[in-house]
């Protein structure tokens, strides 16, 4: 195992994906969750394999990618996965989107826990839902679900809860005891929890995470989970996501979808994902690298902006930052793109009590976490 290089900024900014295209050159971008590393080879080398052999037509049966994510569920965290529940979808979006449309009429509820990733509240607008907020507690930068406010929004008629776990944007990885409370409150009122998993290989201690399907028998009765490689392995614009069932009743609903469901995904997406699952030595090697830079992150504010509030995340490369001591207005992240030219995302994005935050991808290399709170800095 050993430390992963980020490319040059130079190089990275011939780059064509949206973090890179988004902004002038002038402005260091960090708000796209994706990665400043090379892929890992033998992701490159299918992929290289197959444009060379021209195997460019669209994605049909594709049996190892539940069979290596199985593996590697089992692997990692002790989950058994049923291959033969494994669904494929474009995305996560696209994963949560049409399941949920197996359950959900417009104008029903679905739940969410801010502050949370800021795609969950387009889901819900595209399913023509309403959504339901209960707020996640934070004690210090420490975020837990709040049980009592879950419970009511359930008593209110919530019928989708979208929960991300691991957590994004403040990196908490929940407890199996949190988890299965959840579970049993789900039962109780008819509540279906799709967990949002995609950050979950990515895990500074693996063991600390426990897949949703496998906290308890109830769990995998109310539960969905979907996932992705696309995070872990930074294949996001290859474009394949999977939707894992393991019980009768979401077996039945994931059977319901649109065939097209599978379709619409890509054929290069499935095969580098099926790659990817085996490729834990690269990912060891990424959170070897991630876990030096969020520690990189805590010596830098320590030294530069210790006024500035930080809990290194237990999992993946999001810096969850309070600005709220720099008294940079309503939303920061503005004040940062104009004045220092520094792209993060914005804390309202996430919820309304975030305001002062914002999220900074680490997944990079030293030099330019330093360049990137050098520029916080220059407005202080």
């Amino acid at each position: 195992m050993s430390k992963l290089t980020a490319l040059p900024l130079s190089q990275l900014q011939q780059r064509k994906s949206d973090k890179w295209r988004s902004f002038p050159a002038d402005v260091l971008p960090l708000p796209v969750a994706e990665m400043d590393f090379e892929i890992a080879k033998p992701i490159r080398d299918v992929l290289e394999e197959m444009v060379q052999g021209s195997d460019t037509g669209y994605l049909g049966p594709v049996p190892e990618l539940g069979i290596n994510l199985a593996k590697f569920a089992k692997s990692r965290w002790g989950w058994e996965v049923d291959p033969a529940q494994v669904f494929t979808a474009t995305d996560v979006g696209v994963g949560m989107v049409e399941m949920a449309r197996t359950i959900v009429n417009p104008g029903d509820s679905i739940m969410v826990n801010s502050p949370v990733y800021h795609n969950f509240k387009n889901w819900i607008s595209e399913l023509r839902c309403n959504l339901y907020d209960a707020p996640l507690i934070k004690e210090e930068l420490h975020y837990t679900i709040d049980l009592a406010s879950v419970e009511l929004g359930y008593k209110n008629g919530v019928k989708i809860h979208f929960l991300c776990n691991p957590h994004n944007p403040v990196g908490t990885v929940f407890t199996k005891a949190e988890l299965a409370e959840l579970a049993e409150l789900a039962k109780r009122y008819d509540v279906t929890v799709f967990s949002d998993e995609i950050h979950a290989p990515l895990t500074y201690n693996a063991s600390e995470f426990t897949p949703f399907l496998d906290v308890s028998e109830t769990a995998r009765e109310v539960g969905i989970c979907v996932t992705a490689a696309s995070k872990s392995w930074n294949l996001a614009g290859l474009k394949c996501a999977t939707i894992i069932t393991a019980h009768p009743k979401q077996l039945e609903r994931a059977n319901s979808m649109p065939m097209a469901v599978h379709y619409r995904a890509s054929l290069f997406g499935a095969i580098a994902s099926a790659t990817a699952y085996e490729c834990t030595d690269w990912l060891d090697s990424a959170i070897e690298t991630l876990d030096i830079n969020r520690k990189f992150i805590a010596n830098l504010l320590s030294e530069k902006l210790p006024s500035v509030g930080y809990r290194a995340p237990d999992c993946s490369y999001l810096a969850w930052l309070d600005l709220t001591s720099l008294n940079l207005g309503a939303d920061p992240s503005e004040v940062l793109l104009r004045e220092a030219k520094l792209a993060l995302n914005s804390g309202i994005s996430f919820g309304p009590a975030s305001s002062q935050f914002v999220r900074l991808n680490f997944a990079t290399s030293e030099e330019i976490i330093d360049e990137a709170i050098s520029r916080i800095v220059s407005l202080t």
